[in-house]
């Protein structure tokens, strides 16, 4: 029996959804959609869920690991870590990336521990940097030597399945629902993840201004649930 890639457990390891980084506390706006009641069950979440896969995942965190994994000097990594900040408009979002970044941060430094990770720690201790995880994520996996389609379908799925169990606690939808709706995501991490291959630099921050609006107004709803 041959034995498991060497990235693998240390891969599986980092795409935990019980990971500590506190994505159990995000929704990155689709508690505005709950409180419009625009997203209100099995098939209005898998709606909404994709769109944001195709629409801003794919765009800001995708491509954002892809650079990372790709990055060749510090000053690369502070150059993306810039620009993940800017162009994260919505406040609760800005602030998400930095608080799950800096847990990121940690937990990589303990499991793919290298040059770049440290650097990149020290810039956010610094304050030089933001922080932000799939900055983080993207530079492990260059570390473990991950197959880059490999690492991309891994964050994504890993960031739809946090948003899945945060769906299932607060619309909410059964375990067996949600289940479902990861298993047709399946097509659609496979299509964002040849879509970041063929994406240019200038393309990260490209989203859709009515997720964005969203996630703008979470901060200002009367009840909420999560962070963002």
């Amino acid at each position: 029996m041959s034995a498991p890639a060497s990235y693998l457990l240390p891969l599986l390891q980092l795409s935990d959804s019980a990971l500590p980084t506190g994505a159990f506390s995000h929704s990155f706006g689709l508690e505005s959609y709950l409180e419009r009641q625009l997203v209100h069950d099995e098939a209005t979440f898998a709606t909404w869920l994709g769109q944001f896969l195709h629409q801003q995942l794919t765009y800001s965190d995708g491509l954002a690991v892809r650079l990372a994994a790709a990055a060749e000097t510090r000053q690369d990594v502070r150059w993306l870590d810039r620009r993940m900040a800017a162009q994260a408009l919505p406040r609760q979002v800005r602030v998400a990336g930095a608080t799950m970044g800096a847990r990121m941060l940690q937990i990589t430094g303990l499991v793919a521990p290298c040059q770049a990770l440290r650097e990149y720690a020290e810039d956010v201790a610094d304050g030089q940097c933001a922080g932000h995880p799939a900055l983080a994520f993207g530079l492990a996996g260059r570390e473990l030597a991950v197959p880059l389609p490999e690492l991309l379908s891994t964050y994504l799925f890993s960031t739809l399945t946090s948003l899945t169990q945060n769906a299932i606690r607060a619309i909410p939808i059964g375990q067996n629902a949600g289940q479902r709706v990861l298993r047709a995501a399946h097509t659609e991490v496979a299509d964002a993840v040849e879509a970041v291959l063929g994406l240019e630099p200038d393309d990260l921050g490209i989203t859709a201004p009515a997720l964005e609006i969203a996630q703008m107004r979470h901060e200002h709803q009367r009840a909420r649930m999560f962070m963002s």
